[in-house]
């Protein structure tokens, strides 16, 4: 029996495996599916059903083009890149996990991308959004608002140095434009005029297109959510989540940190808010080495988010594996930047905040409360209500189709 075999005779196993806790443990299960199912309506769809709508019609009309001719001279020195690659970074920066993957496989299947700019340009395009690390983590889980800035700024300077460091990643291959190191107004208005040439599609397909594309692409992302909350809680209920948080323990009796965070960031492994969760609710541990390890998994983005990715890029030739790579870089960069950047951004935050007086720190922790506590009154309704929608405009294609 050879490699190939035995792995697949392994993932057979597990698959099994887990079938069969599914049956044993149905009352957890129902628990974990539930918790993983309002997450999603509540949160996940509702914050990035508009980005990806908008993202969609942005692309349909052109402005993408426009964008990538003007952003040329920018990325392709720091990046290697083209310059619609720009515009996936925003938007990834912008609206969180896992738009830049969606974002780069669109690009890519419209050959504005070639294979190894793909790879390139998905490596560093993921992160969190700000609302997420600003928002629930810093304010919701720590109760500290000092906090985000510093997670928020290693995040995503950790995220610059892995695209910086990626554009060697197979630098000899032949780019997909030629490098243009000024800015052209008129050549980014020719770009979009002929990107809206070639698309025929009336205004309102287009919108129907969009709206359908970007709700698919979140009904997969929610099957995932619900698929791991599972998976962590049979790891959990069975116990052998705490077999394998043996090998974290280890990494940190080396690195001389407090081994009571070996459970949860093994935790962020699979799932980033239970782990980033479990590590604000450790008592007696430094606030510094809490900081680093969730540094860490945010960067890493845990197996839910990089399940998401994959799906995604398996209807491309982009591989998986250089975005595999980049995700422990990016954790550990992260993780080295924390420590870096401690004293700057968080001991002298607390020592002469930047926002002074309760009143300031007070609106930030309100602020961030206040846009969660709208998307648990509102998400599910706007969910429900986008679904909905779905429906009628699938419908609406399939009449047209059947018409034709």
């Amino acid at each position: 029996m050879n490699i190939k075999d035995m792995r697949m005779l392994g993932i057979a196993i597990a698959f099994f495996l887990f079938t069969v806790c599914l049956i044993a443990y149905p009352k957890d299960v129902l628990e974990a599916s539930k918790s993983g199912l309002a997450m999603w309506s509540d949160s996940v769809f509702p914050s990035l059903l508009p980005f990806f709508i908008a993202a969609e019609l942005l692309i349909a009309f052109g402005i993408v083009s426009f964008l990538g001719v003007l952003l040329e001279p920018f990325m392709r020195p720091l990046f290697n890149v083209p310059g619609c690659g720009g515009f996936v970074w925003a938007m990834g920066l912008s609206s969180g996990f896992p738009s830049g993957a969606k974002f780069t496989v669109r690009l890519r299947k419209q050959k504005k991308l070639t294979k190894e700019e793909a790879e390139r340009l998905v490596s560093f395009t993921n992160s969190s959004s700000p609302l997420f690390i600003c928002g629930a983590i810093a304010v919701g889980f720590f109760q500290d608002p000092a906090l985000g800035l510093l997670l928020a700024a290693c995040h995503y300077g950790a995220n610059t140095l892995v695209g910086i460091i990626m554009r060697f990643y197979r630098k000899n291959a032949p780019p997909s434009t030629n490098t243009n190191s000024k800015i052209s107004i008129s050549a980014a208005i020719h770009a979009l005029k002929k990107e809206q040439d070639s698309d025929e599609r009336p205004l309102g397909q287009k919108l129907g297109d969009a709206v359908s594309t970007s709700i698919h692409t979140l009904l997969m992302i929610g099957g995932f959510i619900v698929l791991f909350s599972v998976l962590y809680r049979i790891l959990h209920v069975t116990g052998f989540i705490h077999i394998l948080s043996m090998l974290p323990a280890l990494i940190l009796s080396l690195l001389q940190f407090n081994q009571a965070l070996a459970f949860p960031w093994l935790s962020g492994f699979f799932e980033i808010t239970v782990g980033s969760k479990l590590v604000s609710d450790l008592q007696q541990t430094d606030m510094l080495e809490k900081a680093m390890i969730v540094g860490f998994i945010l960067g890493f983005s845990g197996f839910s988010v990089q399940a998401q990715v994959a799906s995604l890029l398996a209807d491309t030739d982009i591989r998986f594996a250089p975005f595999f790579a980049a995700r422990w870089l990016h954790g550990l960069l992260a993780m080295f930047l924390t420590y870096i950047l401690w004293e700057p951004l968080y001991v002298r935050q607390a020592e002469r905040p930047v926002f002074t007086g309760d009143t300031a720190v007070s609106f930030m922790k309100t602020g961030w409360q206040g846009i969660e506590a709208w998307f648990i009154q509102y998400g599910t309704l706007v969910t429900i209500s986008s679904l909905l929608l779905y429906i009628i405009v699938i419908h609406t294609t399939n009449k047209r189709h059947t018409s034709n």
